[in-house]
Protein backbone atom coordinates (compact mmCIF):
# COMPACT_ATOMS: atom_id res chain seq x y z
CA UNK A 1 0.00 0.00 0.00
CA UNK A 2 1.13 3.60 -0.56
CA UNK A 3 -1.55 5.88 0.82
CA UNK A 4 1.11 8.22 2.21
CA UNK A 5 3.76 7.93 -0.48
CA UNK A 6 6.47 10.57 0.07
CA UNK A 7 4.21 12.47 2.50
CA UNK A 8 5.92 14.24 5.38
CA UNK A 9 4.30 13.05 8.61
CA UNK A 10 5.01 14.01 12.22
CA UNK A 11 4.27 11.75 15.19
CA UNK A 12 4.84 12.82 18.80
CA UNK A 13 5.31 10.22 21.49
CA UNK A 14 6.37 7.98 18.64
CA UNK A 15 9.01 5.85 20.36
CA UNK A 16 6.72 3.29 21.99
CA UNK A 17 3.18 1.95 22.10
CA UNK A 18 0.55 3.53 19.87
CA UNK A 19 3.00 6.10 18.51
CA UNK A 20 5.50 3.45 17.49
CA UNK A 21 2.85 1.30 15.83
CA UNK A 22 1.61 4.33 13.90
CA UNK A 23 5.10 5.36 12.85
CA UNK A 24 5.76 1.86 11.52
CA UNK A 25 2.45 1.79 9.66
CA UNK A 26 2.95 5.25 8.14
CA UNK A 27 6.41 4.20 6.96
CA UNK A 28 4.99 1.03 5.43
CA UNK A 29 2.52 3.26 3.56
CA UNK A 30 5.40 5.21 2.01
CA UNK A 31 5.51 8.20 4.36
CA UNK A 32 8.58 10.07 5.52
CA UNK A 33 8.05 9.73 9.25
CA UNK A 34 9.43 12.32 11.66
CA UNK A 35 9.27 10.72 15.08
CA UNK A 36 9.41 12.91 18.19
CA UNK A 37 9.76 11.65 21.75
CA UNK A 38 11.40 12.60 25.02
CA UNK A 39 12.96 9.14 25.44
CA UNK A 40 16.14 9.13 23.36
CA UNK A 41 17.05 5.44 23.62
CA UNK A 42 13.59 4.17 22.66
CA UNK A 43 13.35 6.84 19.96
CA UNK A 44 16.59 5.68 18.35
CA UNK A 45 15.46 2.05 18.47
CA UNK A 46 12.15 2.83 16.76
CA UNK A 47 13.75 4.89 14.00
CA UNK A 48 16.42 2.23 13.44
CA UNK A 49 13.77 -0.49 13.18
CA UNK A 50 11.75 1.49 10.63
CA UNK A 51 14.86 2.01 8.53
CA UNK A 52 15.79 -1.66 8.84
CA UNK A 53 12.36 -2.51 7.44
CA UNK A 54 12.96 -0.26 4.44
CA UNK A 55 11.10 2.80 5.71
CA UNK A 56 12.11 6.45 5.85
CA UNK A 57 12.26 7.94 9.36
CA UNK A 58 14.12 10.48 11.45
CA UNK A 59 14.05 11.00 15.21
CA UNK A 60 13.80 14.21 17.21
CA UNK A 61 14.13 14.40 20.98
CA UNK A 62 11.42 16.82 22.10
CA UNK A 63 9.48 17.58 25.28
CA UNK A 64 6.13 18.63 23.80
CA UNK A 65 5.16 20.57 26.91
CA UNK A 66 8.05 23.02 26.47
CA UNK A 67 7.32 25.79 23.97
CA UNK A 68 10.93 26.52 23.07
CA UNK A 69 11.60 22.85 22.24
CA UNK A 70 8.45 22.53 20.11
CA UNK A 71 9.21 25.75 18.26
CA UNK A 72 12.79 24.62 17.56
CA UNK A 73 11.46 21.26 16.36
CA UNK A 74 9.03 22.92 13.96
CA UNK A 75 11.71 25.28 12.68
CA UNK A 76 14.06 22.38 11.98
CA UNK A 77 11.34 20.46 10.14
CA UNK A 78 10.48 23.54 8.08
CA UNK A 79 14.11 24.07 7.15
CA UNK A 80 14.73 20.43 6.20
CA UNK A 81 11.39 19.38 4.73
CA UNK A 82 9.26 22.47 4.08
CA UNK A 83 5.64 21.42 4.34
CA UNK A 84 4.04 18.75 6.54
CA UNK A 85 1.08 16.67 5.40
CA UNK A 86 -0.01 14.81 8.55
CA UNK A 87 0.42 15.37 12.28
CA UNK A 88 -0.39 12.82 14.98
CA UNK A 89 -0.33 14.42 18.43
CA UNK A 90 0.15 11.25 20.42
CA UNK A 91 2.49 12.21 23.28
CA UNK A 92 0.89 11.85 26.67
CA UNK A 93 1.31 10.68 30.25
CA UNK A 94 -1.03 9.35 32.92
CA UNK A 95 -0.88 8.60 36.63
CA UNK A 96 -3.39 7.97 39.39
CA UNK A 97 -3.52 10.83 41.87
CA UNK A 98 -6.39 10.13 44.26
CA UNK A 99 -9.66 12.01 44.69
CA UNK A 100 -9.74 15.66 43.70
CA UNK A 101 -9.21 17.02 47.24
CA UNK A 102 -6.17 14.72 47.58
CA UNK A 103 -4.85 15.13 44.04
CA UNK A 104 -1.34 16.69 43.92
CA UNK A 105 -1.33 20.02 42.11
CA UNK A 106 2.07 19.34 40.57
CA UNK A 107 0.82 16.05 39.09
CA UNK A 108 -2.24 17.79 37.65
CA UNK A 109 0.01 20.45 36.10
CA UNK A 110 2.43 17.86 34.71
CA UNK A 111 -0.31 15.88 32.97
CA UNK A 112 -2.01 18.99 31.60
CA UNK A 113 1.35 20.29 30.35
CA UNK A 114 2.25 17.16 28.44
CA UNK A 115 -1.13 15.94 27.24
CA UNK A 116 -3.16 19.09 26.60
CA UNK A 117 -0.61 21.89 26.38
CA UNK A 118 1.66 19.67 24.31
CA UNK A 119 -1.13 19.00 21.82
CA UNK A 120 -1.79 22.75 21.61
CA UNK A 121 1.87 23.69 21.19
CA UNK A 122 2.67 21.14 18.50
CA UNK A 123 -0.48 22.09 16.61
CA UNK A 124 0.28 25.80 16.93
CA UNK A 125 3.77 25.51 15.48
CA UNK A 126 3.13 22.86 12.83
CA UNK A 127 -0.13 24.20 11.35
CA UNK A 128 1.83 26.94 9.51
CA UNK A 129 3.66 24.12 7.70
CA UNK A 130 0.29 22.76 6.50
CA UNK A 131 -1.52 25.95 5.49
CA UNK A 132 -0.27 26.19 1.92
CA UNK A 133 -1.05 22.62 0.85
CA UNK A 134 -3.53 21.39 3.47
CA UNK A 135 -3.26 18.23 5.51
CA UNK A 136 -4.67 16.26 8.41
CA UNK A 137 -4.26 16.36 12.18
CA UNK A 138 -5.14 13.54 14.56
CA UNK A 139 -5.01 14.10 18.31
CA UNK A 140 -4.81 11.14 20.66
CA UNK A 141 -7.50 11.59 23.29
CA UNK A 142 -9.01 8.71 25.28
CA UNK A 143 -12.33 7.23 26.27
CA UNK A 144 -11.41 8.89 29.59
CA UNK A 145 -11.94 12.24 27.89
CA UNK A 146 -15.66 11.51 27.65
CA UNK A 147 -16.14 9.00 30.48
CA UNK A 148 -14.05 9.62 33.60
CA UNK A 149 -11.63 7.26 35.31
CA UNK A 150 -11.62 7.09 39.11
CA UNK A 151 -8.79 9.03 40.80
CA UNK A 152 -7.49 10.42 37.49
CA UNK A 153 -9.04 13.86 37.29
CA UNK A 154 -5.94 15.38 35.69
CA UNK A 155 -5.89 12.82 32.88
CA UNK A 156 -9.65 13.03 32.42
CA UNK A 157 -9.49 16.81 32.15
CA UNK A 158 -6.57 16.76 29.72
CA UNK A 159 -8.16 14.22 27.40
CA UNK A 160 -11.54 15.93 27.53
CA UNK A 161 -9.80 19.15 26.60
CA UNK A 162 -8.09 17.46 23.65
CA UNK A 163 -11.43 16.30 22.25
CA UNK A 164 -12.89 19.80 22.29
CA UNK A 165 -9.62 21.43 21.18
CA UNK A 166 -9.76 19.17 18.13
CA UNK A 167 -13.14 20.63 17.24
CA UNK A 168 -11.61 24.11 17.43
CA UNK A 169 -8.96 23.06 14.94
CA UNK A 170 -11.59 21.60 12.63
CA UNK A 171 -13.72 24.73 12.44
CA UNK A 172 -10.79 27.14 12.27
CA UNK A 173 -8.79 25.39 9.53
CA UNK A 174 -11.30 23.43 7.46
CA UNK A 175 -11.40 26.09 4.76
CA UNK A 176 -7.61 25.98 4.65
CA UNK A 177 -7.78 22.33 3.64
CA UNK A 178 -6.76 20.99 7.04
CA UNK A 179 -8.90 18.32 8.67
CA UNK A 180 -8.68 17.59 12.40
CA UNK A 181 -10.05 14.60 14.29
CA UNK A 182 -9.29 12.85 17.55
CA UNK A 183 -9.05 9.16 18.34
CA UNK A 184 -10.09 7.87 21.76
CA UNK A 185 -8.53 4.51 22.59
CA UNK A 186 -9.82 2.20 25.28
CA UNK A 187 -7.44 -0.01 27.24
CA UNK A 188 -4.57 -0.78 24.87
CA UNK A 189 -1.61 -3.10 25.49
CA UNK A 190 1.19 -0.51 25.73
CA UNK A 191 4.19 0.28 27.95
CA UNK A 192 1.96 2.86 29.68
CA UNK A 193 -0.23 0.01 30.93
CA UNK A 194 2.90 -1.74 32.22
CA UNK A 195 3.78 1.44 34.10
CA UNK A 196 0.32 2.05 35.52
CA UNK A 197 -0.81 -1.48 36.32
CA UNK A 198 2.21 -3.76 36.09
CA UNK A 199 3.63 -5.88 33.29
CA UNK A 200 2.27 -9.21 32.06
CA UNK A 201 4.86 -10.94 34.24
CA UNK A 202 3.72 -9.20 37.44
CA UNK A 203 0.75 -10.42 39.46
CA UNK A 204 -0.81 -6.95 39.58
CA UNK A 205 -0.49 -6.64 35.83
CA UNK A 206 -2.03 -10.05 35.26
CA UNK A 207 -4.99 -9.21 37.50
CA UNK A 208 -5.49 -5.88 35.76
CA UNK A 209 -5.50 -7.47 32.32
CA UNK A 210 -7.83 -10.28 33.35
CA UNK A 211 -10.33 -7.84 34.82
CA UNK A 212 -10.17 -5.32 31.98
CA UNK A 213 -10.27 -7.94 29.28
CA UNK A 214 -13.80 -8.84 30.31
CA UNK A 215 -14.98 -5.26 30.59
CA UNK A 216 -14.84 -4.91 26.80
CA UNK A 217 -17.62 -6.66 24.84
CA UNK A 218 -14.91 -7.89 22.45
CA UNK A 219 -13.36 -9.73 25.40
CA UNK A 220 -9.78 -8.46 25.18
CA UNK A 221 -7.45 -5.48 25.42
CA UNK A 222 -6.71 -3.56 22.26
CA UNK A 223 -3.53 -3.75 20.23
CA UNK A 224 -1.57 -0.56 19.35
CA UNK A 225 -1.83 -1.52 15.69
CA UNK A 226 -5.62 -1.25 15.93
CA UNK A 227 -5.28 2.40 16.90
CA UNK A 228 -2.62 2.96 14.25
CA UNK A 229 -4.93 1.78 11.46
CA UNK A 230 -7.59 4.20 12.69
CA UNK A 231 -5.08 7.06 12.64
CA UNK A 232 -4.03 6.07 9.12
CA UNK A 233 -7.66 6.20 8.01
CA UNK A 234 -8.06 9.65 9.55
CA UNK A 235 -5.02 11.15 7.80
CA UNK A 236 -5.64 9.49 4.44
CA UNK A 237 -8.01 10.57 1.70
CA UNK A 238 -10.25 7.66 2.73
CA UNK A 239 -11.69 10.08 5.31
CA UNK A 240 -11.68 13.20 3.11
CA UNK A 241 -15.07 14.48 4.38
CA UNK A 242 -14.47 13.68 8.04
CA UNK A 243 -13.40 16.44 10.42
CA UNK A 244 -14.11 17.60 13.94
CA UNK A 245 -14.97 14.09 15.14
CA UNK A 246 -13.80 11.87 17.97
CA UNK A 247 -13.45 8.22 16.98
CA UNK A 248 -13.72 5.88 19.97
CA UNK A 249 -11.76 2.63 19.61
CA UNK A 250 -12.42 0.84 22.88
CA UNK A 251 -13.65 -2.67 22.10
CA UNK A 252 -17.14 -1.55 23.05
CA UNK A 253 -16.53 -0.57 26.70
CA UNK A 254 -18.44 2.71 26.42
CA UNK A 255 -21.42 1.03 24.73
CA UNK A 256 -23.04 0.03 28.02
CA UNK A 257 -24.03 1.68 31.29
CA UNK A 258 -23.23 -1.18 33.71
CA UNK A 259 -20.98 -4.16 32.91
CA UNK A 260 -21.89 -6.23 35.95
CA UNK A 261 -23.66 -9.15 34.31
CA UNK A 262 -21.06 -9.49 31.56
CA UNK A 263 -18.22 -9.50 34.07
CA UNK A 264 -19.87 -12.07 36.35
CA UNK A 265 -21.21 -14.38 33.64
CA UNK A 266 -18.62 -17.17 33.35
CA UNK A 267 -20.48 -18.88 30.53
CA UNK A 268 -20.24 -15.71 28.46
CA UNK A 269 -16.51 -15.51 29.16
CA UNK A 270 -15.90 -19.04 27.93
CA UNK A 271 -17.32 -18.20 24.50
CA UNK A 272 -14.59 -15.66 23.89
CA UNK A 273 -11.55 -17.20 25.54
CA UNK A 274 -8.53 -17.76 23.37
Amino acid sequence: MSRLQEKITVITGGATGIGKATAELFAAEGAIVLVADIKQEELNATVDQIKKNGGNAKGFQVNVGKEEEVQAFANQVKEEYGAVYALFNNAGIDQEGGKVHEYPVDLFDEIIETDLRGTFLVSKYFIPLMLEHGGAIVNNASMSGSFADLNRSGYNAAKGGIINFTKSLAIEYGRSGIRANSVSPGTIETPLIDHLAGSKEEESGQQFRETNKWLAPLGRLGDPKEIATTVLFLVSTDSSYLTGQDIVVDGGITAYTWPGKMVMDDSWKKTTED
